[in-house]
């Protein structure tokens, strides 16, 4: 199963209060690298995030991030603080001892005194678990989403094989014409000289130009990559950097046939061959 390393998943959940969010975003990288952004209140769980997602992915750079807000269930409940609140009550009726233009606070001026009203302690190994347990879908989100898009992937390059192929069939067959207007083309410049030309010399020079010109190895190597090419694909494990070597020997021996060209149309074979070439190792260098 071919993947991406290109993805994003989103996922939210409540727990003991609180509403949390899973943000995963991951891009093409030579290795896995893994980023955690957690709140302060969850440090704890950035190894177990870095264990679950190296178990899941093989390559890519992923940046993981925890967002929560606490207080968001309804009748959420109101602790006092009672020793905060006497002594705030006792204060007050010192002061109303003291002066006749005292007046007593009101509920809500207590209500609103700092530290009067504090906030629950949340539940932090709940929402730790929960946290987990959204990641684990959050993953298996990106994972999913990263397979869609590596089908794309091989799809768009089992395409560019057959390209590749269709092009060392038309070399394969330009091959005895090319051979044929070269002999042709050597014994009429031989016919131009006033002197004969020796037989045994020409076959020589016809044997040195076909060796020079003969692109058949080549030929061969481009159908033994392309069909590596076609196995590797169908591999359910990373194989971005076989598929990235193979890219590259492809291209030598496109750069090699393009040097040997004896005629415009292996030429413009060749060409075609580094572009769909070049066209497969873009795709490559997103796969996982």
């Amino acid at each position: 199963m071919i993947r991406s390393m290109t993805a994003f998943a989103r996922i939210s959940g409540e727990a003991a209060g609180a509403e949390l969010t899973w943000e995963l975003r991951s891009v093409n990288h030579r290795y896995l690298d893994v980023t955690v952004r957690l709140p302060e209140e969850l440090r704890g769980l950035e190894q177990m995030v870095r264990e679950r997602a190296s178990a899941r992915l093989g390559r890519g750079k992923l940046e993981a991030i925890l967002r929560w807000r606490l207080g968001t269930a309804g009748g959420a409940e109101i602790l006092v603080d009672q020793e905060r609140l006497g002594a705030l009550l006792r204060a007050c009726r010192e002061v109303e001892k003291r002066t006749a233009e005292a007046s007593s606070p009101g509920v809500m001026d207590l209500l609103r005194w700092p530290g009067v009203v504090r906030e629950p302690e949340p539940d932090t190994d709940s929402i730790q678990r929960q946290a987990l347990a959204l990641l684990d879908r959050a993953l298996d989100e990106l994972v999913e989403t990263r397979e869609r898009e590596g089908e794309k992937i091989r799809a768009l390059l089992a395409g560019r094989c057959d390209g590749i192929l269709e092009q060392v069939t038309r070399v394969r067959a330009r091959l005895p014409e090319v051979h044929a207007r070269v002999r042709d083309k050597l014994q009429a410049r031989l016919a131009e000289l006033s002197t004969p030309a020796d037989s045994n010399r020409l076959e020589q020079e016809l044997a040195y130009l076909a060796q020079k010109m003969d692109v058949d190895e080549e030929l061969d190597r481009l159908e033994g990559h392309v069909a590596e090419v076609r196995r590797v694909l169908e591999r359910d494990e990373p194989v971005g950097r076989r598929l990235d070597f193979l890219m590259q020997e492809l291209n030598r021996e496109a750069n090699t046939l393009a040097s040997k060209s004896a005629d415009q149309e292996t030429t413009a074979a060749a060409v075609e061959l580094k572009v769909l070439i070049e066209q497969m190792r873009e795709q490559v260098q997103n796969v996982e």
